[in-house]
């Protein structure tokens, strides 16, 4: 099948997505969250840091080495059928089409929703922050649609004022610390005493699902200039800003109040911090920062999903393969397929509303606990599916060096099934046993409308 989409984005853009999708709501509460787990041991909150840094380089540059030899439509697609054949990659994409990037992309739409809720001092789960939520999303698909090099320029913008209090609290913050003593006493004085084991356990847990989202960036390589180029480096650098971005911010938070304050103040400590060090304007500000934060990570899902049913389609696979395959001559957009992974996101935010945010409208039957959080239990299956990919890489690639070939794959498999056991630890067996359920009804689904074109490579 011909390639449909243009080359029409660059290095920045696409680095600016892996750290723009990344680096969301979840550092501005993660943080405090991790302070928590760890009794205020701020040594041990950064090490949960790296260790969760650790995994997702591991498993970006894994990618990033396949990048330079594999490209077609949609990244992770790509590695699978290289690796697996078309059947695997089929899975994979249908997936992704329809749980992976819907469900995410729907509680991104919530997520910058509540912050405004918050702000004009609206229920985070009423009427008017579920009508902003369905906005948002309405919003971000039509940039995507209509204007895709427009929201990659957003997507770039977002990044870039998304750092501005992020970098803020790590410079200033820690200079105010280091002057008043506020940080040296934060990591001399432990809080409260707590198991170093579980602790760094549960740390971690909290870094792999503020860490979640890199891979999505991955769905733009064959719309990407000289992607062999430079998706490895748009991943590798991309995860590497996101970790020192983190890891100092959560060290300039220690220098603007006090570790028992932070922890006693749950998801409001990022604000306290914010007001201690930039008064109550600065508190503020960091609100609105933070919308346009959750906006910008919800484009960059946003750009996956729309791309969902498409990456399949031209495989010659999947429902309606000659409309979901259409690429629009104007835009250079798969529109029919953007349309379709919009529904699908609003029905995932529907979803999300009911066994989340109000009195669940979903029960248990026997081991099955209906009511999941679709915002993190689809990592149990991204995670799972990165593993087959990962050891048949090191089996086919016999012309890689050691390095490249068994050590960094080898750290990526270990991190991938730490995600998965990790997934399980968080969220509870019933839980992931009722969204298996319902995993395994969509890939049934996917089973009758593959289709019989296209043969597979194994």
């Amino acid at each position: 099948m011909e390639q449909g989409l243009t080359k029409k984005y660059g290095l920045i853009t696409a680095i600016a997505m892996v750290v723009g999708i990344v680096i969301g709501s979840g550092v501005f509460f993660k943080a405090e969250k991790i302070l928590v787990a760890t009794g205020g041991n701020l040594l041990l909150g950064i090490l949960g840091w790296l260790i969760g840094g650790v995994i997702m380089v591991a498993c970006a540059y894994t990618f990033a080495i396949m990048a330079t030899r594999y490209e077609y439509v949609n990244g992770i697609v790509d590695y699978a059928e290289a690796t697996l054949g078309k059947n695997y990659a089929y899975y994979v994409g249908w997936f992704m089409a329809m749980i992976y990037y819907p469900t995410l992309t729907s509680v991104l739409a919530w997520v910058s929703a509540r912050f405004v809720g918050v702000l004009l001092g609206w229920d985070i789960t009423g009427g008017e922050t579920m009508v902003i939520a369905g906005f948002f999303l309405i919003a971000s698909f039509a940039l995507n649609t209509l204007s895709p090099v427009l929201a990659g320029k957003f997507q770039v913008s977002t990044t870039i004022i998304k750092l501005i209090p992020l970098s803020l609290m790590a410079i200033i913050g820690t200079i105010v610390g280091l002057t008043n003593g506020m940080l040296i006493e934060n990591f001399t004085t432990i809080v409260e005493k707590v198991d170093p084991v579980t602790a760094l356990f549960t740390a971690v847990v909290a870094t792999a699902f503020a860490y979640e989202g890199w891979i999505i960036a991955t769905s733009i390589n064959a719309e990407l200039k000289d992607s062999k180029k430079n998706l490895p480096k748009a991943l590798v650098i991309g995860s590497l800003i996101v970790i020192t971005v983190y890891i100092f911010y959560y060290i300039g938070l220690s220098g603007a109040v006090s570790n028992e304050v932070m922890m006693a103040g749950g998801q409001e400590g990022a604000k306290i911090a914010f007001s201690t060090i930039f008064s109550n304007i600065g508190g503020t500000l960091l609100f609105v920062f933070i919308i346009i934060s959750c906006l910008g990570t919800l484009n960059g899902l946003m750009l996956g999903c729309t791309r969902g049913l498409y990456s399949i389609a031209a495989r010659n696979e999947g429902p309606k393969v000659e409309v979901m395959s259409q690429v629009d001559k104007s835009t250079n957009m798969p529109s029919n397929s953007a349309i379709f992974g919009l529904l699908l996101s609003g029905v995932w935010l529907v979803y999300f509303y009911g066994a989340n945010l109000t009195e669940p409208w979903f029960g248990t039957m026997g081991i099955f606990n209906f009511s999941f959080d679709s915002s993190e239990i689809p990592i149990v299956t991204i995670y799972a599916l990165y593993i087959p990919i990962f050891l048949m890489m090191m089996k086919k690639e016999k012309d890689l060096s050691v390095w490249k070939r068994f050590i960094v794959p080898v750290i990526a498999v270990i991190g991938s099934i730490f995600m998965v056991v990790a997934a399980f630890f968080s969220h509870g067996m019933e839980r992931i046993l009722g969204y298996l359920a319902i995993f395994a009804v969509v890939m049934i689904i996917g089973v009758f409308v593959k289709g019989k074109k296209g043969k597979d490579v194994l």
